[in-house]
Order: structure tokens, then C-alpha cells, then sequence
């Protein structure tokens, strides 16, 4: 119960502290200008002026004499499908849905949920919730009002049209047009808030009978929160191990990291958190608080990779410690920690996250949290995924007895990953 009254606290106080636009729409110098749709129009009004804008733009082909010749049948009448365009060459209507064309010519109907380091995630009836390269998109045409975070300029919301690496996004009648490279995120403004979340849970179970009983369980949790120009991310890990009913193992680990994004590859981290508790390392409770910032080295479709960092103040609470020893420390911290993520095949993506965090001897002088998963994917909204971890202290505190606990953790998972 604690990991998870800790996960919603977390959780409750970094959405308050995020500060709403105020009407007047001041923004700090650090912040981008927020550009506000002042039309008067309804949201059924942009997109009729949306509509009138694509019928205006559509390009006009003349039939030859020779087509019209060709489609003739054999009783002399003209067979007006042989005329028309086939079906990747249309350009549909959106009408409640959001579209999307891809490289092969092929429309996709559906809801935009968010595009971020160069992948547009989209539900699709036909294809589920997918993420495309966005070099494999050709046009998009949204039903929906996108939040749109152009790179040094401005946040602008719109209806939005993409095309021949142009983004214009449509605001009543008035209308902006950015390149695709000044784009560093989009998301739907939020009309709903489950609209801004999405998420992955991996759970693995091994069981086993006969000499020895044996209860193994392993939880992860993902979950992401996404603005134009922000993004909470939560995770979890944990394990229980039971051997003929006596526990082995019980250790929970929750971070918290809330980026804001000033540029596309520059961002700032106002908070960072973490709680850990694992009773074999003789640690009742471990709080970890500060800020940073971050840098994107690499940010494709198919790679990114990210260094972040700052201060932070370390908290622990020992279950038992020896007796001229204080059962709770405090120290400053220094924590670094970097994120790669490489797509080796469609359906088969490597990722590696590293955190470590230097502070005074009594608290461990140092530690370090490693994660590497290969994630595969079965369907798409299910996920093979193989997992090793690896934990590490420099300098753990002697229980009461006066033993010192291993300083390495290794572990490897093996689970099914649900995604929503």
C-alpha cells in the first residue's frame, strides 16, 4: 500500500503544480507564446473553414479523349470507375475522425493521440493504437483542435493540414504554416483528459511445485501524461518472492520526471522524484526530490537518446541499523541519468535507462538503477518483452545484527506487456 500512496501523491502534486495559461496570456520570457484562436467562431465553425480550404486546394485534372476512349464497354456506354481516382489518390473528409495518408497511399481513419520525437501515435479501427514514423506520413487531416509546439516560436491551435513537409494549422480564418522541421511535438488541446494519457503494464508470474514451492511476481508500469509542450512520465517496478512461504524478496521502486520541452531538443526538469523501499537491502524507505535539465543528443524515428540531471536531496529511513548508527539520514545528491531507445525492426525496439546518484557515505556514497528491455511485439497492443535489471550501492548500511547486504542486484524478466 505505501508504493502506491506514494505513486498518488506524486501523481496529485505534479499536476497541481503545473500552472494554467492565465487569460491575458502573459508567458515568462523562458516560455513560448501561446497563440489563441480570437475568431469567435466554434470549434464546428473552424472546421467547416478547414473543409472550404481543402475544397479550394484540391488539384483539378483534366480527362483525356483517350480515357474517356478506354473506359467505353462493350455496350457503348462510358464506365465512369475507370475515370475515377483510385482510392490512395482521394483525399477524404474529416468528418468526426482525424486521417492519416501514408508513403504507400493508403488512408487511415481514426484519433491522433500525440506526436513526439518523430512518431505520430494514432487509434485506428483497422490498425489499433500504432505509432508511425513520421517520415512514412504524407498528409494528415485533423477533425480534431491540435496543440501544436513550434521550435522558438510559439504554441498555436488549430485544425491542422499536413502536406508536402508543410504543417498549416487553421485557427477560424486566420491560418499559420510551419515546416515540418520547426515542429517539435502536437496533442490534441484536451477536450478530455484521458486524451493526454497513455500507458504500458508488464506483469510476469512464475509458480512452481514439488520439492521446493516456489512464488515469483513481477510488476511494470509506464505511464505517460503529454501536452504540446510537457510530459509526466510515472514508472514502477517491483518483486515478490516466496520460497516454501518464506519471502526472499520485496522491493518496490516508483520515479516521477515532469520535462518541460523550451526547444526541440533542450528541455527543463522542475521536479523529479523517487521512492524505493527494498527490506533485504535494509531499507525501510528511500525519498529521492530535485530538478535538472536535459538534453535530446539524438532525437529520429527510429533513435533517441536523452541526458538529463540536476541536485536533489536524499532521504533514508533504514529498518535496523547498528546501535551507534542513526536509523535515518539525510544528504545532498547529485543525480544523472541518460534514456536510449533504438527501433531494430518494426516490431522489435531495444531500450536502455541508467540512473545514478552520488551522495554522502552514510546514505550509500553511491547507487545506480539500470533497465535494459527488449520489447517485441506481438500485436498491437501486446508486447513480448525481456528485461534485466541491475541495482547497485556502493556503501549499504549494516542491519543490527552487523551484517552488510550485497552491494549488486541482478534480475531478469521475462513478462507480457499491455499497452493502452
Amino acid at each position: 500500500m505505501r508504493p502506491l500512496l506514494v505513486f498518488l501523491l506524486l501523481f496529485t502534486g505534479i499536476l497541481l503544480a503545473q500552472e494554467p495559461q492565465s487569460e491575458n496570456n502573459q508567458t515568462s520570457s523562458s516560455e513560448p507564446m501561446v497563440i489563441k484562436d480570437n475568431s469567435g467562431l466554434s470549434k464546428d465553425e473552424i472546421r467547416e473553414v478547414a473543409k472550404k480550404r481543402d475544397a479550394t486546394t484540391k488539384e483539378k485534372k483534366k480527362v483525356s479523349i483517350k480515357k474517356v476512349i478506354d473506359a467505353i464497354d462493350n455496350k457503348g456506354k462510358v464506365d465512369i470507375s475507370k475515370l475515377q481516382k483510385p482510392w490512395e489518390e482521394m483525399s477524404p473528409t474529416p468528418k468526426n475522425k482525424d486521417w492519416v495518408k501514408t508513403k504507400s497511399g493508403e488512408w487511415f481513419r481514426g484519433k491522433i493521440i500525440a506526436f513526439y520525437d518523430d512518431n505520430l501515435e494514432f487509434d485506428s479501427d483497422e490498425v489499433g493504437d500504432y505509432k508511425f514514423d513520421f517520415k512514412d506520413v504524407r498528409e494528415i487531416k485533423s477533425y480534431q483542435i491540435l496543440s501544436v509546439n513550434i521550435e522558438d516560436l510559439a504554441i498555436v491551435s488549430g485544425v491542422i493540414r499536413y502536406k508536402d513537409n508543410n504543417i498549416t494549422i487553421i485557427q477560424g480564418d486566420t491560418s499559420y504554416t510551419f515546416q515540418k522541421d520547426q515542429i517539435i511535438s502536437f496533442a490534441p488541446v484536451g477536450e478530455k483528459e484521458k486524451d493526454r494519457w497513455s500507458g504500458k503494464i508488464t506483469l510476469s508470474f512464475d509458480m512452481r511445485q514439488g520439492n521446493k514451492e516456489q512464488f515469483d511476481y513481477t510488476a511494470q508500469a509506464n505511464v505517460k501524461r503529454r501536452t504540446a509542450k510537457s510530459k509526466l512520465e510515472l514508472d514502477y517496478i517491483g518483486k515478490i518472492t516466496r520460497i516454501d512461504g518464506v519471502e526472499s524478496a520485496n522491493d518496490h521502486r516508483v520515479n516521477e520526471k515532469f520535462d518541460y520541452y523550451l526547444s526541440r531538443y533542450f528541455f527543463v526538469t522542475p521536479i523529479f522524484s523517487e521512492y524505493y523501499q527494498n527490506r533485504y537491502k535494509n531499507i525501510d524507505s528511500q525519498y529521492t526530490a530535485g530538478a535538472g535539465i536535459g538534453y535530446s543528443v539524438i532525437r529520429k524515428s527510429y533513435l533517441k537518446w536523452d541526458l538529463s540531471g540536476g541536485p536533489a536531496i536524499l532521504y533514508t529511513n533504514y529498518n535496523t541499523v547498528v546501535e551507534s548508527q542513526s536509523k535515518t539520514t539525510k544528504s545532498p545528491s547529485l543525480e544523472l541519468s541518460t534514456k536510449y531507445e533504438y527501433k531494430i525492426t518494426k516490431i522489435t525496439k531495444i531500450k536502455y535507462d541508467y540512473k545514478l546518484t552520488f551522495s554522502d557515505n552514510a546514505s550509500g556514497f553511491y547507487k545506480h538503477h539500470m533497465i535494459l528491455t527488449l520489447e517485441n511485439d506481438i500485436l498491437k497492443w501486446l508486447d513480448l518483452d525481456i528485461t534485466t535489471t541491475w541495482d547497485y550501492i556502493d556503501k549499504p548500511t549494516k542491519n543490527s545484527d552487523g551484517e552488510t547486504p550485497l552491494s549488486n542486484d541482478y534480475r531478469l524478466l521475462i513478462g507480457f506487456g499491455i499497452e493502452f
